[in-house]
């Protein structure tokens, strides 16, 4: 435990208040919010999906992102030991943090393929071949680059070595300086893409499909999907959160960064679902989810808008920094563990991290090639990490975290952390969010995790 506390006392903090959001919304922001929250408001209800969200946001994700970034800041310490400070001594509620770095380096082993292929889409973009407005002529290109064994290695390896370079650069000049230049800029090429698209000829028909509440659409099912979207957008369960909470200034009011970072990150889908499907509708594509839409149909769609080409390349641009700042999060947490549990140097542990990640995300690289026939329980290896890392164990880390806040660390030392020792006055924000981790998030979340695994 001394070695802990050495790296404790010389570990990196976010700089600033405007750092702070940054970071934390580069985290909750990823390639989700670009097409799939849009789609599901929109195949689910529209504006009663999003209602539906927006409740499920306030009693289990804000929540739970509490409880996640004061446990990390309380404790100054990567997600293991943050719990092993805090718990009874003896009690293995550090195994929450254990479990979400397993989690981290499932989720980047299919993700990094996925943002691999963003990347490179900027890059054609740029070049103009997948410029086109035959969605055959788009599929045909993306088939061919994810069934290129060499090109999905070395563009999945180029990320990781791209994200590596950042973290080398530590937390504050890398992380956090990094969030700083790329969020403003996201939301500015967003505007830049709403306000090409709103101006096409069927822009209220793609309004229509994400705002127009259909109340018949919501279902049992769409009120579980609505709840796990609550959850897993805001990079809960996964110790992200944690990490960067130990990152935290002490006098960071973590109420109000959650409530902006949960109103910033939905702002971020809307107007990423309003920069799409007044497009999608106007040329008559359907509004279909994952990578068909981003790949595929956004190409053909962009082929036939003025300037489409240099708005392509603003987009896949746009996709890539979101992408990033959900990269840098996740590769994070292996990198401190490794760092402070096993007194590795950061630099060494970074290098460790990414080299980890192209071992194991490369049979990610390859599924849809050399590995396309290899299965296990029925599944590739991309959607055997998906499945276990969203579906077991990050509801489950998500419920134990709220467990360990609720039921053992307490209402007294959880107030204390979220009124920064007294000196703001929020007892009634304490209240509410304690109330919740106690007694409703997790059975939420259970449900949830239930659904997941089709036992609901």
């Amino acid at each position: 435990m001394q070695e802990a506390n050495n790296h404790t006392a010389k570990r990196g903090t976010f700089s600033s208040g405007f750092g702070v959001l940054a970071a934390t919304l580069g985290s909750a922001v990823g390639l989700g919010n670009i097409w799939k929250f849009p789609y599901l408001t929109g195949a689910n209800g529209g504006a009663g999906f999003l209602l539906i969200y927006l409740l499920a946001t306030l009693v289990i994700g804000l929540p739970v992102m509490m409880a996640e970034l004061a446990v990390g800041r309380q404790a100054r310490s990567n997600p293991i030991t943050a719990l092993q400070k805090l718990a009874p001594k003896g009690q293995p509620w550090w195994l929450i943090g254990a479990a979400g770095m397993i989690a981290a380096f499932l989720i980047l082993s299919f993700y990094s393929e996925v943002v691999a292929w963003v990347f490179a889409y900027v890059f054609k973009a740029i070049g103009g071949s997948i410029l086109s407005n035959d969605p055959h002529v788009t599929e045909a290109a993306f088939n061919a680059m994810i069934g290129d064994p060499v090109q999905s290695l070395l563009w999945q390896w180029g990320v990781l070595i791209f994200i590596g370079g950042i973290l080398l650069l530590g937390v504050t000049k890398g992380i956090e300086a990094l969030a700083k230049k790329l969020m403003p800029l996201l939301f500015l090429l967003l505007l830049v893409l709403c306000a090409v698209s709103l101006s096409l000829d069927k822009a209220s028909e793609g309004l229509a499909f994400l705002f127009n509440p259909d109340f018949s659409k919501i279902t049992s099912s769409a009120i579980l999907t609505a709840m796990g979207l609550a959850f897993f957008k805001l990079s809960l369960g996964m110790g992200a959160m944690l990490t960067y909470g130990s990152y935290f200034r002490d006098d960071q009011n973590i109420p109000m960064t959650t409530v902006r970072v949960m109103a910033a990150d939905l702002c971020v889908s809307m107007l990423a679902g309003m920069a799409i499907f007044p497009a999608v509708f106007t040329f008559g594509f359907a509004p279909a989810a994952g990578p068909a839409l981003v790949f595929i149909t956004i190409p053909a769609v962009f082929s036939q808008i003025p300037m489409g080409q240099l708005l392509m390349v603003a987009f896949f641009v746009l996709a890539a920094i979101a992408a990033t700042g959900a990269m840098l999060s996740l590769t994070e947490v292996p990198v401190v563990i490794l760092h402070e549990r096993l007194n590795i140097p950061r630099r060494r542990a970074t290098m460790l991290t990414i080299l980890s990640l192209a071992l194991l995300g490369s049979t990610c690289a390859l599924t849809n090639n050399v590995l396309a026939n290899f299965k296990l329980f029925g599944l590739n290896m991309f959607d055997l990490y998906d499945f276990i890392s969203s579906n077991v164990i990050l509801p489950a880390g998500g419920i134990l975290l709220a467990v360990f806040v609720g039921w053992v660390w307490g209402k007294e030392k959880f107030g204390h952390a979220l009124s920064n020792q007294g000196k703001l006055n929020n007892p009634t924000v304490t209240r509410a969010a304690f109330f919740l981790l106690r007694y409703v998030s997790p059975v939420l979340t259970l449900l949830v995790m239930l659904k997941g695994l089709n036992l609901l």
